[in-house]
């Protein structure tokens, strides 16, 4: 029987939709992204705009998309699956795309409906004190769509982490100390190193397409996209030439 790449899709599309696992994961991100847009909303004033402060819950909803996919992409090792996986689709290599594919596309649909959903409601109960905004003004597509494309990038991480590392635990340790950690231990460096690095860590980078607005010390929308899809490149070529040299 001829293996292709619509197969080997849907084989890890029928894996991924039919653990309980997914489903919850994919509904605390969202109410993670809507709740805490809805709170900052309604009680942050100040220089925040309406689009900033609906976004609140990114950081949480994409470290729990990254959670999926690190589960994911480790899972059948945990499990010892993945031999049978490897056996079935030998070359290897389309397992890690289909992995890939699976997870950002869900999670990019899931998240871009979930800010969507934000703005609309955190600009129901919006502070008196912020101006309100609607999407015809600029910037608001391109930050909401920008937060699918982000949080759905993280899931890729995920599942890159997930087959490089070969440990659940293990992959959600690193994304979370990429995402969290490492741009809290930057600001701790003195002035000149911290203001010259911290554009271009992982979350920050990222983040930077769902900014309404962007000072000196920030990337522009889609180069800070782009330095993070680079990360994400790097570490799925990693988790590829793993895949390919080592046994399962």
């Amino acid at each position: 029987m001829k293996i292709t790449a619509g197969g080997v899709v849907a084989a890890e599309w029928t894996k991924f939709s039919s653990l309980r696992s997914t489903w919850i994961t994919t509904g605390i991100s969202i109410v993670l992204l809507i709740a805490f847009g809805m709170i900052a909303s309604a009680s942050i004033s100040g220089d925040a705009s309406a689009v900033d402060l609906a976004l609140s819950g990114s950081t949480l909803a994409a470290l729990s998309v990254g959670v999926l996919g690190a589960l994911l992409g480790a899972s059948e090792y945990t499990t010892g699956m993945i031999r049978a996986t490897l056996a079935a689709v030998p070359r290897r290599l389309p397992v890690l795309w289909s992995k890939s594919v699976v997870a950002g596309l869900a999670t990019l649909i899931a998240m871009t409906a979930g800010s969507f959903a934000a703005f609309a409601l955190g600009s129901a109960v919006l502070n008196d004190d912020v101006g309100g905004l609607s999407l015809g003004d600029d910037g608001v597509l391109r930050a909401l769509f920008g937060a699918g494309l982000y949080i759905g990038l993280v899931g890729v991480l995920g599942v890159a982490l997930g087959v490089l590392v070969r440990s659940s635990a293990g992959a959600i340790a690193i994304l979370a100390g990429a995402l969290l950690i490492v741009p809290g231990l930057a600001a701790l460096l003195p002035d000149a190193i911290s203001e010259a690095i911290n554009p271009y860590l992982t979350s920050n980078a990222g983040s930077a397409v769902m900014a309404l607005t962007h000072g000196d010390g920030t990337l522009a929308p889609w180069t800070g996209l782009a330095v993070f899809a680079g990360y994400v490149a790097l570490t799925l070529a990693a988790a590829a030439y793993r895949l390919k040299k080592s046994d399962a």
